[in-house]
């Protein structure tokens, strides 16, 4: 057999210009190359180690090859100017190491009939991918093979980088909101993405309903964890596996916000951690477009609170790590559902006021079916219960101690509650409670208990049941029709007026905004309609249980 000489035809040059190693291919990959495979190659040590990225290919017999590697490299040899003293071979296969070696292919039959046990214990105890070729190759062409896999798959993974590029670029020039751009981070890697705060709080998912609970069960711990596997990758120059969670931070101008994670996923043309890191520069230019306004917080929010409220999620399990994650507790908590109308409440306001009683809060704003004017929805979860003093202290904390504020601020609460489930019926009777008017020459904050209000509870609980719409809908359809076929009738509202005030018909009259005599009018046309006596306490009862129904079930 010829030997082998270390000569400028087999001699190769190292790539000048490295991009990302995710698109480069791994050891196993180019053992699968036809070049290869005829060297009838065999692997003695590899096991994670194949899953090395190769950026170049470096023929070389010596002994000091170590000092022209640059890491990253599939070294192929025949070993024919190796050390001869066992502990230098060991030395020579520790320094292959050090210098970041993707790989070594020794030939057999030139130099070496057999692998060195040395060599190939050494290889084991460093995690080096050792193959031995058991027939001979040409190694030009060998390395013609690899280096035309690597070029093709670079320039492909350029272009996939300069497509994913202008994307994330257009997104953050159109002032994309977080959430859309974790959402197409999410759609281009094929994976579920999460952006969290500094805190490991989760602001924006985008997660399979159905991974939710196993995604965000204990999301903190997990999140340090990966941040931990992160730093170490990084401090050894190892490459994130398609298995792994990839970590990337974002931040500019020195200061950082948050970080996106990638869960594990297929692999990317334009490497994984390419495309995590332009979603990560889109969603920085943004954070310093919207200054000092946490627009993160405001719309992860509000997408999780509206969420909720439409049912959208696969089951209560994963929703509740969701909430969780995003920093609110709900195993073991006291939990209670709000809603504050009548005044202006600053996005995240009860968050800060939740953390002065010892507690966590998630507020977001209230559609125009909950109240008329300013109104936030507050997710509250307290160690303990929520007493009249700290429903005061709360109340004046969410408009800032300011008194005009609080003159027209109300505050409804549900109960309390223990679990997702109960939470989410404890949040629906505090919207039947905020729909009601705020009562005349009240000063401060009113505060409203869904335990004050048991009828409203009953209807709260059974607002489904068909039996309870079909009792609404017979009761109170004269007066729908009325109303309807003048074009914006006001039975409905004088109705309400009554029976806010059953005691009081002067109270009643003052709160539907009409004379008394036109008050009386409209009453007397109700009894018509219906064919009731409004001084009756049943059919009073039967009414105000049919109008609660028709109101909790216009959200």
């Amino acid at each position: 057999m010829a030997e082998r000489r270390e000569d400028e035809a087999i001699r190769t040059d190292r790539l000048t210009t490295v991009v990302a190693d995710d698109g480069l291919p791994t050891v196993r990959e180019i053992l699968t190359i036809e070049a290869v495979a005829q060297g009838v190659p065999e692997v003695l040590s590899g096991d994670d180690a194949l899953d090395a990225r190769v950026r170049w290919v470096h023929v070389s017999d010596s002994a000091g090859v170590a000092r022209l590697l640059n890491g990253g490299e599939l070294l192929l040899s025949t070993g024919s100017g190796w050390p001869t003293d066992p502990a230098e071979l060991e030395a020579f296969v520790a320094g292959l190491v050090e210098a970041g070696l993707a790989g070594l292919v020794l030939e057999l039959g030139v130099h070496y009939r057999y692998v060195p046990a040395v060599v190939e214990t050494a290889a084991r105890e460093h995690g080096l991918a050792l193959v031995a070729l058991h027939r001979e190759v040409k190694f030009v062409t060998l390395t013609e093979a690899v280096h035309s896999r690597i070029i093709s798959e670079q320039t492909a993974a350029l272009r996939a980088r300069d497509e994913v590029r202008e994307r994330f670029t257009a997104l953050s020039l159109r002032g994309s909101p977080a959430d859309y751009i974790v959402h197409q981070l999410a759609q281009t890697l094929g994976a579920a993405v999460v952006l969290e705060n500094l805190a490991h709080e989760v602001v924006a998912a985008e997660v399979p309903p159905a991974a939710e609970e196993e995604v965000f069960a204990t999301w903190e711990a997990r999140s340090r964890l990966a941040h931990r596997h992160d730093a170490e990758r990084r401090r050894r120059g190892v490459v994130v596996g398609p298995d792994e969670w990839l970590v990337v931070p974002v931040e500019a101008r020195g200061i950082r916000w948050g970080h996106l994670i990638a869960l594990p996923g297929p692999a990317h043309p334009a490497g994984r951690t390419s495309v995590l890191e332009q979603g990560a520069i889109a969603l920085a230019l943004g954070r310093l477009a919207d200054g000092d306004v946490d627009e993160w917080v405001r719309i992860g929010r509000q997408r999780l609170v509206d969420g909720l409220l439409a049912g959208r999620f696969a089951g209560l399990g994963g929703a509740a790590a969701r909430l969780e994650a995003a920093g609110l507790p709900v195993e073991g908590a006291r939990l209670y559902g709000l809603v504050a109308t009548g005044a202006p409440i600053a996005s995240g306001s009860a968050d800060a006021a939740a953390r002065a009683l010892g507690g966590r809060a998630i507020d977001a704003a209230a559609s125009d079916s909950v109240a008329r004017g300013p109104a936030r929805i507050v997710l509250l979860s307290l160690p303990g219960d929520l007493g009249d003093g700290q429903a005061t202290t709360l109340a004046s904390s969410l408009v800032g101690g300011d008194a005009a504020s609080a003159d027209r601020l109300v505050l409804s609460i549900g109960s309390p509650a223990e679990g997702l489930d109960d939470l989410l019926g404890s949040l629906q009777e505090a919207i039947d409670l905020a729909r009601g008017a705020r009562p005349h020459g009240v000063r401060g904050p009113v505060i409203r208990r869904a335990d004050d209000r048991p009828l409203m509870r009953l209807v709260t609980s059974l607002r489904d049941d068909h039996r309870m719409l079909r009792h609404s809908e017979r009761m109170l359809a004269p007066l729908i029709e009325h109303d309807l076929a003048r074009g914006g009738g006001d039975l409905l509202h004088v109705l309400g007026a009554l029976l806010a005030h059953p005691g009081n018909r002067t109270a009643a009259a003052a709160a539907s905004h009409l004379s008394r005599s036109v008050f009386y009018q409209r009453l007397t046309l109700i009894g018509d309609l219906l064919g009731v006596d409004l001084d009756d306490g049943e059919s009073l009862t039967a009414l105000h249980l049919a109008l609660l129904v028709r109101q909790s079930s216009r959200r």
